[in-house]
């Protein structure tokens, strides 16, 4: 790939190998999209425009952009070989591709990028496959 590409970053042990535990909530809001239903193969959680977002859990960024459409502003972060998070319609984002994130650090601001309501949707893909991410974040 060009210097500067949309290449994944090579593997890296830290985070092939890497235990997922406990995720948080990557935001305060109301939940507006229950997965396979309105949230499609995530959950809408509704906020206000420029609310934190967090990552879910740590791990590395492997997209960060606008390039999926419908996603809006988009970040993947990849926490082991099994597991992915989304966070989509972002209005700004503060990480690149590349980047190690830990779990609650400030990843985006809220936004409606590629939708018409400010809202965050969220995505827990498990090798490959959208799960129900709340039966992983805390109740």
């Amino acid at each position: 790939a060009p210097p500067g590409g949309n290449r994944v970053p090579q593997s890296d042990p830290r985070i092939e190998n890497a235990k997922v535990g406990a995720w948080v909530w990557p935001v305060k809001g109301r939940l507006a999209g229950a997965f396979g239903k309105r949230g499609g193969k995530g959950i809408n959680i509704e906020g206000s425009r420029g609310q934190r977002i967090s990552a879910a859990h740590s791990g590395r960024v492997v997209y960060a952009g606008g390039g999926l459409i419908g996603y809006g502003e988009l970040i993947i972060v990849k926490h082991n070989k099994r597991f992915l998070s989304a966070y989509a319609h972002n209005s700004v984002i503060f990480v690149k591709e590349g980047d190690l994130v830990n779990r609650g650090q400030r990843i985006a601001e809220m936004g409606s990028s590629g939708t018409d309501k400010v809202m965050l949707h969220f995505e827990i893909r498990r090798d490959g496959k959208p799960v129900n991410p709340l039966k992983y974040l805390p109740r």
